[in-house]
């Protein structure tokens, strides 16, 4: 691209020292930027390719509309922002309230990176809140690539940013459905939390947050956060923790996406998700490890039957999984009949569970129009776990790409009191809590809502993979600190 030219282009996504930094002279403007941007780069992401993008956007923009998110948290830049721009358009400074009302937001990394920006955004509550472009720097990469940014990592070089700048002003805004997870639980007797337990960065300890003293149960901790792609626990938890947990005794050996990608499928292998009636006793199958309620209309909780061989269920609000697989796929006409399923869409308040025995299973999802267990559409949906004799005293689980080790109630052999059933429960609960913007390109493949109505004509036609359903089927996020819980979502 000619330098004039390129010049020129890169005015439109300029802002000025005076509307970052509060102590800057105001300076005036000759130019209106069409899309102004804050960037936000995890620099440790994608080996060495975080670095250098954070190195290419300060060359090509104001240096400092580009943050470091391995030094600078964004809730306190995002908050620093906006005091300037209020405190500018009081004095009637008119370029910062062009700049508050063309804002977009980039964020590279992967996709626990863009959780935490989207669970920003949502915490600040703001007026109108900037949509976000996701760059792919992690492995799965399943939030861009939902969105049409794709799944590979891309280059860092002048060239490669200039193109994928132009696609942030040409992309579209798009809602998505935010989900507040809530994880309840008693630490051990011995300590107040479990020295083994690393909770995922989406995960805040909140104390006391229920408005009642019944639920507010004395001894439990309680941890609250969101997530927009998807919460899972099982199988594919425990590959990915396993991933996890090498990737940080050995970061040498995870450089770039094409070595990650094969590291994960050998551990796949390793953890025995090929061979689950060998390697997993069924202590472990879902449907004796919890018992899971849902919520499909406002008020109603009903019990959900899993279907024993289950290993792994996925609560997915996104079309894209595992780097871009689809668990949900596309409901054949008689499931949209006689099941009252849909077509997923991002924005539709309702989210979609997917149950998977082994990896073999998984494995349909690359067939055409393949899928997992559909099991529900839901509004809300809690999984209870009690004691049991069963001999489970773990579960692996995951948020957006982050998963942990969570421990289980365990039995005490010595005592047969079944009224104490409930002295050391752990509860997950997870529920629909507004919106967050996106931007999303002309290859997006998540599906709104508002579009739907021939979209669902034309599909409801085409059929799945499978001719018939498995026969044992059932009929503040706290990112940031100004993060509150609303009333209205309690444990059932």
């Amino acid at each position: 691209m000619d330098s004039s030219i390129s010049e020129n282009i890169l005015k439109d996504f300029y802002i000025p020292n005076y509307i970052l930094l509060p102590e800057s002279e105001v300076t005036d403007a000759s130019h209106t930027p069409a899309s102004p941007v804050l960037v936000f780069i995890n620099s440790r992401s994608g080996g060495q390719l975080g670095g250098e993008l954070l190195c290419t956007y300060r060359v090509l923009l104001n240096k400092n509309q580009v943050f470091d998110l391995d030094k600078e948290a964004p809730d306190k830049v995002l908050h620093q922002f906006y005091f300037n721009i209020e405190k500018l358009k009081h004095s009637g400074d008119i370029l910062a309230s062009e700049i508050q009302n063309r804002l977009r937001i980039i964020v590279a990394g992967g996709d626990g990176t863009a959780n935490w920006l989207l669970g920003v955004v949502s915490d600040l509550k703001l007026p109108r809140p900037p949509p976000i472009a996701t760059v792919p720097l992690g492995t799965g990469n399943n939030l861009p690539f939902s969105f049409g940014w794709g799944k590979k990592n891309p280059g860092s070089d002048r060239q490669s940013v200039e193109s994928f700048l132009d696609q942030v002003r040409t992309a579209r805004e798009m809602k998505i459905d935010s989900w507040h997870i809530t994880l309840r639980m008693r630490p051990p007797e011995e300590g107040s939390c479990d020295p083994g337990l690393v909770l995922p960065h989406s995960l805040h300890a909140f104390h006391h947050v229920y408005p009642t003293e019944k639920l507010n149960k004395e001894g439990c901790h309680t941890f609250q956060g969101g997530f927009w792609n998807y919460f899972s626990m099982g199988m594919d938890a425990q590959v990915s923790y396993a991933f996890h947990s090498e990737r940080k005794l050995h970061p040498e050996k995870f450089k770039n996406q094409l070595v990650n990608q094969s590291i994960y499928a050998k551990l796949a292998c390793q953890q025995g998700s090929f061979w689950t009636s060998m390697c997993y006793p069924s202590s472990w199958n879902i449907a004796k490890l919890t018992k899971v309620r849902i919520m499909k209309k406002q008020g109603q909780w009903e019990e959900l039957p899993i279907p024993c061989s289950i290993r792994s269920i996925i609560c997915l609000n996104l079309p894209s999984f595992s780097g871009g697989l689809n668990p949900w796929g596309m409901p054949r006409r008689n499931a949209l009949r006689n099941r009252d399923f849909t077509p997923s869409f991002v924005d539709d308040g309702v989210i979609e569970v997917v149950g998977f025995r082994d990896a073999w299973h998984g494995l349909r999802l690359y067939a055409p129009r393949g899928h997992g267990t559909r099991l529900a559409q839901v509004k809300r949906i809690c999984f209870e776990f009690h004691k049991s004799k069963a001999g489970a005293n773990h579960v692996f689980m995951r948020i957006d790409g982050e998963p942990w080790k969570q421990p289980l109630p365990v039995d005490d052999d010595d005592d047969d009191d079944d009224d104490d059933d409930d002295k050391n429960p752990v509860a997950v609960e997870i529920s629909h809590l507004g919106q967050v913007s996106v931007l999303a390109t002309p290859h997006c493949r998540s599906r709104s809502i508002t579009e739907s109505s021939s979209l669902v004509t034309q599909l409801d036609m085409e059929e799945d993979s499978s001719d018939t359903e498995e026969p044992d089927m059932p009929r503040k996020f706290g990112a940031a600190d100004t993060f509150r819980m609303p009333e209205n979502h309690l444990m059932p």
